[in-house]
């Protein structure tokens, strides 16, 4: 993370960000922002598109006002923050877009896409699959007390995000109502093919899964 020690502004913003996780799980901590800078980065060397600065700035500040987590607005404390900082208007509008539209529950908002927002959308959402993601997904459903599985219970329709942002299901189940469409909604020719090889990853785990729960059933 040289890019974020050797910049003293972005370091400030880090320990902004740092300070303001409390109270997420652990698939949401500053690791995972880590992470996502580190996506952020490379998927920009790849694409060599976009603003460097912004694409930081809105990795670092995209789970700020993370709903699952929080009711605040989080535009205003980001706004305030990077101000703080003496940081370009435009930036701060580029990075807040970032933060209010990166989230899979926002895909029904119809907006035309920056550059910076889907690289960082992207690589994101690569942290959502793949080793990781699958991690992730059955630490967030402990932390949030749900069931591993269960046969009776079927997944959500595909897109009904009102129903999503409610839902209370199984963690298998929300390999059907996300992580797996994931990879069709990709934004990067670097993401696309980031994502296929997480992708798979996930059908092979689900394949052994079934395979050892329903063992011995006739």
């Amino acid at each position: 993370m040289s890019t974020i020690k050797n910049d003293a502004r972005f370091s400030k913003v880090a320990e902004y960000v740092k300070s303001s996780l409390t109270g997420y799980d652990s698939g949401h901590d500053w690791l995972h922002i880590e992470r996502v800078i580190n996506n952020s980065i490379y998927i920009w060397e790849q694409e060599m598109a976009g603003c460097f600065e912004t694409i930081v700035l809105g990795a670092l500040l995209h789970d700020i006002g993370d709903r699952k987590f929080t009711n605040q607005d989080a535009k205003p404390a980001i706004r305030q923050l990077l101000e703080s900082l003496n940081t370009k208007s435009d930036i701060i509008d580029s990075v807040i877009d970032i933060n209010t539209n990166i989230s899979f529950s926002s895909s029904d908002n119809k907006i035309d896409k920056s550059v910076e927002l889907m690289i960082v959308q992207d690589a994101d959402r690569l942290d959502a699959i793949g080793a990781i993601g699958i991690a992730r997904a059955f630490n967030y459903g402990g932390f949030k007390n749900r069931v591993i599985y269960d046969p009776d219970y079927n997944a959500l329709p595909e897109g009904d995000m009102q129903a999503y942002r409610a839902s209370c299901s199984p963690t298998i189940n929300h390999f059907y109502e996300k992580l797996l469409l994931l990879r069709g909604m990709m934004n990067t020719p670097t993401g696309k093919a980031l994502a296929a090889e997480r992708h798979n990853f996930m059908e092979k785990y689900l394949e052994q899964f079934y395979k050892e729960w329903n063992l011995g059933k006739q």
